[in-house]
């Protein structure tokens, strides 16, 4: 079998998706199942609405596409604020998209009047995190603004946290969110459908105790594919964590010093480090770089530590042990490695359900 490949469990992902699915609903929350890590993988979309996410979330419209060519029909929403330059492409492919710009939500409205569509946009707020979003005291003049364009219909507003600065969702925000929904359809005479509250940095909030007020979304991505919560990297009880798994060749395995010799300066990527005599050890080279991954996200098995990677080799200290050439090391991914792996075309992607292989 080809390698380097990442190894994905389809079933693993639609288990993840079912428990959040179902555990979110005793609160009255809804799962928008957030696929852009994986290129927008119909296979594991499928998972996910088997798992029985409301939705689906991509940031590329080219991955709305790849969805909609490979016959995943559900709901799809833009949560990357699209781009003027290909507001045709939004409307033609997209159920909705979050908006933040009147410039943007102008040619969105164009675009779906030049078809006869109605485009559904999600406003998102800022509340804090210093990424995208419309100041809290900027929003109903925003929204006054939005329900005047034809071709637009406002389905809600939303916010996003710890995704730039590490703001941690909780009940201060949530509850400011909630109001804010709450004044808009006061003040502006509507009626809005969805309160997004965030991603999966919100499940501590979600799945603690207290009202979750308005909110009746999260869009959750990593919790789904990996298990885990995004504040700590923490596993969630009941997730399973190793739905990804990459797989790596042997291309070269020797006793070496374990310190380099000679003039040092900068290496491939800048850095510029020397690592302590330890004497000789084996030395294990990985057919896989960072051209197709980030090292300093993977897991390897316990007795192998990752030494560094350049471009296209992962080195490995395997203590006293050589490993075959040919042979293979796999290694468990974190949201990083995932990403790079899923989207670098030198990694091979294998899916699984029930034991069997299913396209990509």
């Amino acid at each position: 079998m080809s390698a380097p490949r990442l190894e994905i469990d389809l079933d693993k992902i639609q288990h993840n998706a079912r428990s959040l699915v179902g555990r979110l609903a005793g609160v009255g929350i809804a799962v928008t199942g957030v696929t852009k890590a994986t290129l927008g993988s119909p296979a594991v979309a499928a998972a996910m609405v088997r798992g029985g996410v409301r939705g689906l979330g991509e940031s590329r419209i080219e991955n709305i596409e790849a969805l909609r060519r490979g016959g995943v029909e559900v709901p799809t929403t833009l949560i990357r604020s699209p781009m003027v330059s290909q507001a045709a492409r939004v409307v033609a492919g997209a159920t909705a998209s979050m908006g933040t710009e009147l410039d943007a939500i102008g040619a969105l409205s164009e675009a779906a009047r030049a078809r006869g569509l109605v485009h559904r946009i999600l406003l998102m707020v800022e509340l804090g995190d210093l990424r995208e979003g419309i100041l809290p005291g900027d929003l109903e003049p925003f929204v006054r603004r939005v329900l005047r364009l034809p071709g637009i219909a406002l389905q809600g507003i939303g916010t996003n946290l710890a995704c730039h600065s590490g703001v941690v969702p909780g009940h201060a925000n949530m509850t400011e969110l909630s109001d804010l929904a709450t004044s808009i359809e006061a003040d502006c005479g509507v009626r809005l459908e969805v309160v997004s509250g965030g991603n999966s940095a919100n499940l501590a909030w979600a799945l603690g105790a207290g009202d979750k007020g308005r909110v009746n979304d999260l869009r959750l991505g990593e919790a789904i594919l990996l298990g885990r919560e995004t504040l700590q990297r923490e596993p969630v009880q009941g997730l399973l964590t190793d739905a990804f798994i990459l797989v790596a060749e042997v291309i070269e395995s020797k006793l070496k010093p374990s310190r380099a010799w000679g003039e040092i300066a900068q290496a491939a990527f800048g850095d510029l480090t020397l690592a302590p005599d330890r004497g000789e050890l084996v030395r294990t080279i990985l057919a896989v770089g960072r051209q197709d991954t980030d090292a300093a996200g993977l897991t390897p098995p316990i007795g192998i530590e990752i030494l560094g990677a350049s471009s296209d080799h992962l080195i490995l200290g395997t203590g006293r042990r050589r490993l075959a050439v040919g042979s293979e090391v796999r290694f468990q991914v974190n949201y990083s490695a995932l990403l790079r792996g899923m989207t670098s075309p030198f990694v091979a992607k294998v899916m699984r359900k029930r034991a069997a292989v299913v396209p990509a």
